[in-house]
C-alpha cells in the first residue's frame, strides 16, 4: 500500500544533471513538475536527455497569477506532448525548428547574393 509521502515522491522528477533523465511515469492528476520532467527526459523532443534548472519553475508564473493548471490540464499536456505529438515519427521538427531549414537557405543565399554584389562592385573599379 502506498502513503501519501510515497506519492508525492514519485511526482518528484530525478535531478540529475550529468547522466540522461528517465521520463516521470504518465499518470492521472499530473504535475507541472512532471511535465517539466517530460521535458527535461527528452520525452517531448524538444531537447537532449539532461535537468535543465530554471530560475522559477514551470508553471510558477500561472500559479502567481493566481490561475494554476488543473491536474487535467497538465495531463492533456503531457499527452499531446508525448505520444500524440510523435504518432507520425520521430523525425518531426520541433515547433522551434520547423522553419529552421527555410531560414539556413535564405541566409546562404543572401550570402551569395551580397557575395556576388561584392565581387561585381570590386570588378568595376
Amino acid at each position: 500500500m502506498s502513503t501519501r509521502s510515497d506519492h508525492h515522491h514519485a511526482d518528484i522528477p530525478p535531478t540529475r544533471t550529468v547522466e540522461p533523465m528517465d521520463a516521470p511515469p504518465l499518470t492521472e492528476g499530473s504535475t507541472t513538475a512532471q511535465l517539466k520532467g517530460d521535458i527535461d527526459s527528452g520525452r517531448t523532443g524538444d531537447k537532449t536527455q539532461v535537468f535543465d534548472p530554471g530560475l522559477s519553475p514551470l508553471g510558477t508564473d500561472d500559479e502567481a497569477a493566481g490561475t494554476p493548471p488543473t491536474p487535467e490540464q497538465v495531463d492533456r499536456a503531457r499527452h499531446q506532448e508525448s505520444s500524440a505529438r510523435w504518432k507520425e515519427g520521430v523525425d518531426k521538427d520541433s515547433y522551434a525548428h520547423q522553419d529552421s531549414r527555410k531560414a539556413l537557405y535564405a541566409f546562404v543565399g543572401f550570402i551569395g547574393l551580397v557575395l556576388v554584389l561584392f565581387v561585381g562592385a570590386v570588378s568595376i573599379f
